[in-house]
């Protein structure tokens, strides 16, 4: 009897629910790994994900008991949270005892014949230009190829030819599901999705984005992958449907009790010392009449260690910012026709920004096309000789000896090589230092790509883009000689996971792009005219650069000609000398967190081991990326400036006074600080259970199709972040798995209408996988808590009367609906 292909696709989408997609390493984005169970209270849903995945959802006892140790725990907030249990006993017996029940080990990935069987099909289907040899028929699509090429597995039993196995997916379901009745074919596509989460993430990613060049040639969707696997489970023996009693998972009634008020002990004891912080934060002194420079930042929380010390060289103000700056754009390098995306995973790109040289610069430009399409002939010819079977061995034998030698240099002396490799870029042009984006639209005829995306930025864009910068921070007056859109970006070799270290809010990319877009937007006489006419008036000599803050070393570069800089020479020099030394004391305060001996009476000597690791192929870690993050603050730069939030804060420039209509306040909420709570998940998860949620060590990490990595020598992919990322050795973490804390000044009249209207961002603090505090100027600025299902408790203050806030219940986090997260 023929199923009915709407009834299995739409069984698919519900299963596909519990698995999060996975981005490709080139554009690695973070994610909650368990954004499918979102619409569930916390300790709910890590139940339900442990029976599917196997993982933990709470941090392990010696991790708990470092932070006990350490002091991160306050003792009267543990005794509170553990008498709200009836639990009496003192923390040290309780870590013992946690101790004892837990497992002595993360996470075993099974290693099923079955998996193995399918993952080396899914590499070799999905390849992205790694293989010299890639898979037959691909353009069909991923049944039917691996369909004609089935044959020829040995692992497979009972196949001599493609007539052995169905023709069509459809008919590929029919001849699995005809004994199952339709009732059970859900849990059986839940067993078999959740079975490779990371190869299913990522299949599901690329089904739903068919613009992507890799989609359209090779179609895979989450059918036919569905489709080869059942297939394969038929023929190798394998079970289709779970063997287990509860087909899907439950709720269930073990809960972890201990690890659960362990963890909210932790999270309140930070959240009490920041508030206490904020409260006794020093006066900043009064801004001068107008700052020497302005400098604005992503909201990133390596931003915040930069621009303290920035702030400390003089007259300089900073802000944050979305790391893209508000332009949702593909970027597409001068030089290749391939485009990246440039802005966060939620939005989707509306302009393609095309880098094009300079009239002035058309000479350099010639140049580089040159020595580019000389480097081109010569990697291809090396690739060729490398992969040729018959010349393959002999250019082995002919060239060992000068890649021994190249190896020895990255390996014995790496800053040497790198400052060589410098030294060579600087004698050859830069496409840094003679392109421009081009943001007019091209002639109408030209205007559109083939994927429909326009090229360029149309004149109400430009002032659209520009305003919604400026009200989102909360910046209309006050403008510098000099305004600084400050990108950053990562620098190491020899890393799969340095999309992970670049800016988030670009994709994965590096946010100088969209820096030079903001600025060259911001500096058009008409934008400007736009502008005052809408209340924001820009001095006539302020004058807006661009620059990239290179994370692993703190160097801040200006995107400027030195031929013809936009401002006086002198007045250059002076900030770039400031931002040398700001550079100088970061990188002093960084090193001593990588735990390396650096003489700290020597910037110098830090600014050099900053330097070493991101030039050293060997450096497991090159920076700490946004581990430790633990907060999101929204709300003017007065309320932290001078304080040291240790890198442990995104930190979002917003002013409640002149954003009247909330507006500002519900894109910094439902845009940024989402993104916020994907990236503190993934820190979080990858902690608590690296095996089932992170990516191991990269000691044993395999680069697979160019798409992602895998631990050792197959099975799946990996999702997560590597442990070299998280911990500072084998028994302590770096990473202090807390859940995200967002405070944010504003009334709360104003929060409780954007959660009124977004049941998403609300599901996200009414379920417990962020939490919310509010300084609230109805209420003298006075702090005040979100509860679940809404109401506000006070925080208490020792200097000022309790505020009181009735508590009432606006909604039920146990009994929502399941709602799509943003």
């Amino acid at each position: 009897m023929p199923i009915d292909r709407s009834v299995v696709r739409a069984r698919i989408e519900n299963a596909a629910e519990y698995v999060g997609s996975l981005w490709p390493l080139r554009t690695f984005n973070a994610t909650n790994p368990l954004l499918g169970f979102e619409d569930q209270p916390f300790h709910r849903a890590v139940q339900k994900a442990g029976q599917l995945f196997g993982g933990r959802g709470y941090p392990g006892p010696q991790v708990f008991r470092q932070a006990w140790e350490d002091g991160e725990i306050d003792a009267d907030v543990l005794t509170r949270c553990l008498a709200e249990h009836g639990i009496t006993e003192r923390p040290e017996v309780l870590l013992d005892r946690m101790e004892a029940d837990a497992p002595g080990h993360d996470t075993v990935p099974t290693d099923h014949p079955l998996d193995r069987v399918l993952t080396k099909w899914l590499a070799a289907f999905l390849d992205q230009g790694q293989a010299a040899w890639p898979m037959p028929n691909r353009e069909d699509g991923f049944y039917a190829a691996w369909r004609t090429v089935a044959p020829y597995d040995g692992a497979i039993p009972g196949v001599d030819r493609p007539s052995d196995l169905p023709d069509t997916v459809v008919e590929a379901f029919e001849a699995v599901l005809e004994s199952y009745p339709e009732a059970r074919w859900e849990p059986i596509f839940v067993h078999h999705l959740t079975a490779l989460p990371g190869w299913t993430g990522f299949v599901k990613w690329r089904s739903r984005r068919a613009d992507t060049a890799w989609q359209a040639a090779h179609p895979i969707t989450l059918a036919e992958y569905l489709a080869v696997r059942l297939t394969l489970a038929d023929r190798m023996g394998a079970a289709i449907a779970p063997d287990r009693t509860e087909e899907l998972p439950t709720n269930g009634t073990d809960q972890p009790v201990l690890p659960r008020i362990w963890l909210r002990a932790w999270e309140e004891s930070y959240r009490t010392r920041l508030l206490d912080d904020l409260r006794q934060a020093p006066s900043a002194a009064p801004d001068a009449d107008r700052p020497a420079g302005q400098l604005v930042f992503c909201i990133d929380t390596r931003s915040e260690v930069i621009r303290r010390h920035i702030e400390q060289q003089g007259a300089y103000q900073t802000h944050g910012y979305a790391g893209f700056f508000g332009v949702p754009m593909e970027h597409q390098p001068y030089g290749t026709e391939e485009c990246v995306k440039s802005c966060p995973p939620i939005v989707d790109p509306k302009h393609r920004v095309v880098e094009r040289p300079a009239e002035q610069h058309q000479a350099q430009a010639d140049r580089y096309d040159w020595w580019a399409q000389l480097g081109r002939a010569g990697t291809t010819l090396l690739k060729t000789l490398k992969k040729n079977v018959a010349a393959v061995f002999g250019f082995v034998e002919g060239s060992g000896g000068a890649f021994g030698a190249a190896m020895a240099a990255r390996t014995l002396a790496p800053s040497g090589l790198s400052r060589l490799a410098q030294s060579l870029e600087e004698r050859l042009p830069s496409p840094d230092a003679f392109c421009e984006p081009a943001l007019d639209p091209p002639p109408t005829a030209d205007a559109e790509v083939e994927d429909s995306l326009p090229v360029g930025l149309s004149d109400e864009a430009k002032v659209l883009y520009a305003e919604a910068a400026f009200r989102l921070m909360g910046w209309t007056d006050t403008f510098a000689p000099i305004v600084v859109f400050t990108g950053h970006g990562s620098e190491t070799p020899n890393n799969p996971y340095k999309a992970s270290l670049d800016c988030g809010a670009c994709a994965g990319n590096p946010g100088g792009p969209n820096a030079r877009v903001l600025a060259t937007i911001c500096n058009e006489n008409a934008v400007r005219d736009a502008l005052r006419e809408r209340g924001i008036d820009i001095p006539d000599d302020t004058v807006f650069l661009a620059g990239q803050h290179n994370t692993t070393t703190d160097e801040i570069i200006l995107f400027v000609d030195d031929d013809d800089p936009p401002v006086a020479p002198e007045v250059l020099d002076r900030l770039r000398r400031d931002l040398q030394s700001a550079q100088a004391d970061a990188a002093t305060e960084r090193v001593r967190t990588l735990n390396t001996a650096v003489d700290e009476g020597r910037p110098a000597a830090a600014v050099h081991e900053t330097e070493r690791r991101a030039a050293d192929w060997a450096e497991t870690r090159p920076e700490w990326g946004l581990a430790g993050n633990a907060a999101f603050i929204v709300g003017p730069r007065a309320l932290t400036r001078g304080l040291d939030l240790d890198g442990r804060c995104f930190l979002h420039s917003y002013d409640w006074a002149t954003d009247e209509d909330g507006t500002a306040l519900e894109n910094i909420m439902t845009g940024p600080l989402v993104v916020g709570e994907w990236i503190n998940t993934q820190y979080y998860f990858s902690t608590v259970d690296n095996a089932a949620y992170g990516s191991g060590s990269k000691v044993t990490h395999n680069v697979v199709g160019k798409l992602g990595v895998v631990q050792g020598n197959g099975g799946d992919l990996m999702s997560g972040l590597p442990l070299q990322s998280l911990k500072a050795d084998d028994e302590h973490v770096y990473h202090r798995p807390l859940r995200l804390t967002a405070l944010v000044q504003a009334p709360t009249d104003r929060i409780e209408a954007i959660l009124d209207r977004h049941a998403p961002l609300a599901q996200l603090f009414d379920h417990e996988w962020m939490h919310l505090t509010v300084m609230d100027p109805a209420r003298d600025d006075a702090f005040v808590h979100y509860q679940s299902g809404g109401g506000w408790h006070p925080h208490p203050s020792p200097d000022a009367p309790t505020p009181t806030a009735p508590v009432s219940a606006r909604r039920d986090p146990e009994a929502m609906d399941r709602t799509p997260t943003p």
